[in-house]
């Protein structure tokens, strides 16, 4: 006893330091909207994703030409060579210099090159937006698995106190039999040792609420000293049309929802053209060309404006072939590196492909099982009640003893947990089947 009363003690003050945490009001679509909004790994995708856009747009503008303005100003301090008249005069001078220079070049043919990374940019791009959608998705899902177990476990708390307080009645009930001679002493010991136990069982189901509470907290970074009080669910039964449709048609669903599976697709497209563009490097580049140069000097007695302007520009314009020979194997460790990508993420389709249909089965399947299970545990609910119930007139008429009512007590308080997870369960197992599908949608709650 010295033992048990400590442990209440223990459990009492951990509650009470719980119960100290501000509270506030929280629906389902409102800690969906908070979890996108602190979500580490999806705020980066958002991040990505802009760079993803740039990457883009730079393969788009590749198509334009290249031009590049630039200047010098410096100043040469020693021997200055000078042409006079035929003769070369060197002198020692202090000579200011200014130039300037206007270069363009535009690509003419790169083996499609441009084109390949424009349309890779474009599939990266629309990946990394199919990334965020799955992203969304996923936080919705954890979310949803976190608010209902804490919803189960405020539920199975209720169902504790519930059986305490029937039970601490019961203790009255046979504390008035013992006086009228109707009952033992140890029937007596007995209910007070299960009234004891079932204190604990009660404290220790409020300690897993409140802990799994603080975790959805944490989840949703709300902050020191703050916890949501979670809105309750409508677990009322409706018949799935996804039920009704055969595994064929649900796969075929998953592979046209699925945004991972988009995503991945898109990746290997992009991948094949960033091999197409690597390719392009074996073959000769051909490149057109522009370039206006001009300067002025301190040693010439000529205004900056006529020399820089008039006297000393320089243009010259052509083309200019590149034919690859040898490069030290570059080119084609580029190929490479490339090649083993586009096979990869072949590798990663191709297992996308077999874990969703693997997890549409299996969400189908327990989908299925959990509505069986809704349903036994409802009749066996039903009939611990009534079990219940007849088992304790009699125990108060003297017909049954204080074993057959624990038991009896027990088997009920079982049956309303068993029901009351079933009935989590298949709402969970409902979200579950939409998520491998693709097809949850992030206001659903």
């Amino acid at each position: 006893m010295k033992k048990l009363t400590l442990t209440l003690a223990f459990l009492a003050a951990f509650i009470g330091e719980l119960m100290a945490q501000d509270t506030i009001p929280l629906s389902f679509q409102e800690a969906v909207r908070i979890g996108l909004s602190q979500n580490i790994d999806y705020r980066k995708l958002l991040n990505q994703q802009e760079v993803l856009r740039m990457e883009r747009l730079n393969a788009q503008f590749n198509h334009l030409p290249r031009v590049n303005l630039s200047n010098d100003a410096f100043r040469q301090i020693g021997q200055q060579f000078q042409q006079v008249e035929g003769e070369l005069i060197v002198t020692n001078e202090i000579n200011n210099i200014i130039t300037g220079r206007i270069n363009a070049s535009m690509p003419i043919f790169n083996g499609l090159r441009r084109i390949n990374n424009t349309q890779a940019g474009k599939s990266f791009e629309d990946a990394g937006k199919n990334a965020i959608e799955r992203a969304k998705q996923e936080v919705m899902f954890n979310i949803a698995q976190q608010y209902l177990q804490v919803l189960l476990d405020e539920e199975l708390y209720k169902i504790a106190l519930e059986n305490l307080e029937n039970q601490k009645r019961q203790l009255e009930q046979i504390e008035g039999f013992v006086e009228a001679g109707l009952r033992t002493l140890s029937d007596l010991y007995n209910q007070k040792s299960e009234v004891a136990r079932l204190e604990v069982v009660a404290l220790n189901a409020k300690i897993q609420w409140e802990t799994d509470l603080w975790t959805l907290a944490e989840t949703l970074q709300l902050g020191p000293n703050i916890l949501p009080k979670l809105e309750d669910v409508s677990l009322e039964r409706h018949e799935s049309d996804w039920l009704q449709l055969p595994l064929d048609e649900l796969y075929f669903t998953a592979a046209s929802e699925r945004k991972d599976l988009k995503q991945v697709e898109l990746l290997e497209h992009a991948s094949k053209k960033m091999l197409s563009a690597a390719k392009a490097t074996y073959l000769p580049q051909l490149n057109a060309f522009f370039n206006y140069n001009t300067f002025f000097t301190s040693l010439d007695e000529r205004t900056f404006s006529n020399q820089f302007f008039t006297i000393f520009p320089q243009r010259s314009f052509g083309f200019s072939l590149t034919v690859p020979i040898f490069n030290n194997f570059e080119n084609r460790a580029f190929v490479t590196r490339s090649k083993m990508e586009f096979y990869n993420q072949q590798l990663d389709r191709t297992a996308l492909e077999r874990r969703i249909s693997q997890e549409v089965k299996l969400a189908y399947e327990n989908f299925k099982a959990a509505i069986k299970r809704e349903e036994a545990t409802q009749s066996q609910l039903a009939a611990a009640v009534e079990a219940q119930t007849a088992i304790s007139e009699r125990f108060r008429l003297g017909v049954s003893d204080f074993v057959d009512l624990a038991q009896a007590n027990q088997q009920l308080v079982t049956a309303q947990s068993d029901y009351a997870q079933a009935q989590y369960t298949l709402y969970f197992q409902e979200v579950i089947l939409k998520f491998a599908l693709g097809i949850l949608e992030v206001g659903e709650g």
